[in-house]
């Protein structure tokens, strides 16, 4: 064989190997491909149980990063809330049950639910609107909270999937429900979006005038199970002036400077280094900065151990800080834990507690031809 032939030969051999080479680093990004496309958004149903002959539906959204949101129509509640760690390992980040009896028991303490038509304490049970007085159901100390004896967080709302990212609730409260007027249309939407955010947002109309304040309920703890209490997360709220309380957490109508006082959570600091000073833990409205009705950032935690960190942003004017306080170990959740005081933290974003009779307070009277409307996120990241 010549030279010239012994060259076009191995250069056909080499021109065969790197083909093959080509293929099969094609074939291994092909591969690569498909394990990422494997990871899609989802939604998916299934029967969680029945209330008064009715069937409760529970909704599970999946997001390409493996976050998980799990809800249910009774009470709009969210059941699961799985966040991966900063080793990538999911953990479920709210107090919950393992099914639908540990919701239904009469001393559930609102884990997860939506919370109407009014959230948070109305006084005395009362308000007068219009030169009529309303009463309301006085199921916390003589006083009306959290929409009374059978609220939002009680009742089946109607649901309808959103493509594969997000399940509407609705529900329409009539006039006279729990003694608050007007014939009210709720609206609710659950999104979990592409970069591990919970979105939720509220809408109603009224035919009357009536008081209306909408918000979630769920108990953080973002350890993922691991830690018993939230004593040791960092919290920050974006507010100069907290909602000052008696004895039966009604407002005073006061809202003094946090600066100085156990209530400054300005810098973010652990739960629990003044918690002691507190009577009775943190369970109050925190006046939030803000300019207006926009999206801005309200809160942050952090919980070092596991990296996870989550951001609440809201159009309210306030949010709710409750330390958990009332918890008392008696309560066995989900995985068949008992919940000990302080187990979890909520972060209500709202209107303030009582408006009706505060008229110093931002309005939180609905009226026909206005839409009410509130959007919070609670996004979750590590570091």
């Amino acid at each position: 064989m010549n030279k010239k032939s012994i060259f076009v030969k191995t250069l056909s051999i080499a021109m065969a190997a790197s083909t093959l080479v080509a293929c099969n680093d094609n074939a291994n990004g092909d591969a690569a491909k498909t394990d990422s496309s494997m990871k899609k958004t989802s939604l998916t149903q299934q029967e969680y149980g029945q209330v008064e002959g009715k069937t409760v539906t529970q909704y599970t959204l999946t997001n390409a990063n493996g976050m998980v949101l799990k809800l249910i129509n009774y009470g709009g509640t969210v059941t699961d809330l799985l966040v991966p760690d900063k080793n990538g390992q999911p953990g479920n980040v709210v107090l919950g049950y393992d099914s639908l009896g540990g919701f239904l028991q009469s001393n559930n303490p609102y884990f997860g639910c939506l919370v109407g038509r009014y959230a948070n304490r109305i006084a005395n049970a009362k308000f007068t609107l219009d030169g009529k007085t309303y009463t309301l159901a006085a199921n916390n100390n003589g006083n009306s909270l959290h929409g009374g004896i059978k609220g939002f967080d009680k009742v089946i709302w109607n649901a309808e999937p959103l493509g594969d990212t997000s399940v509407k609730l609705t529900y329409f409260s009539k006039d006279g429900e729990e003694g608050y007027p007007g014939n009210l249309q709720a609206e609710v939407i659950y999104t979990l979006t592409a970069d591990n955010a919970l979105k939720i947002e509220y809408t109603a109309t009224t035919d009357k005038a009536t008081p209306v304040n909408l918000t979630n309920h769920c108990y953080f703890n973002l350890s993922g199970g691991t830690d018993s209490t939230i004593l040791d997360h960092e919290l920050m709220l974006k507010a100069d002036k907290y909602t000052k309380v008696n004895e039966n957490l009604i407002p005073t109508g006061e809202n003094p400077p946090v600066s100085g006082t156990p209530m400054d959570f300005t810098s973010a600091k652990k739960v629990g280094r003044d918690i002691a000073q507190v009577p009775g833990g943190y369970d109050h409205n925190w006046v939030l900065n803000k300019s207006g009705n926009d999206l801005e950032l309200a809160a942050t935690l952090y919980h070092a151990a596991s990296g996870r960190f989550m951001e609440v942003f809201t159009t309210e004017p306030g949010v709710q800080f409750y330390s958990g306080n009332f918890l008392d170990g008696t309560l066995k959740g989900r995985d068949g834990i008992n919940y000990v005081k302080h187990a979890g933290l909520c972060l209500e974003t709202q209107h303030f507690p009582d408006s009706p009779n505060q008229p110093a307070f931002p309005n939180t009277i609905l009226k026909p031809g206005e839409k009410y409307h509130q959007v919070t996120i609670y996004k979750f990241s590590v570091k």
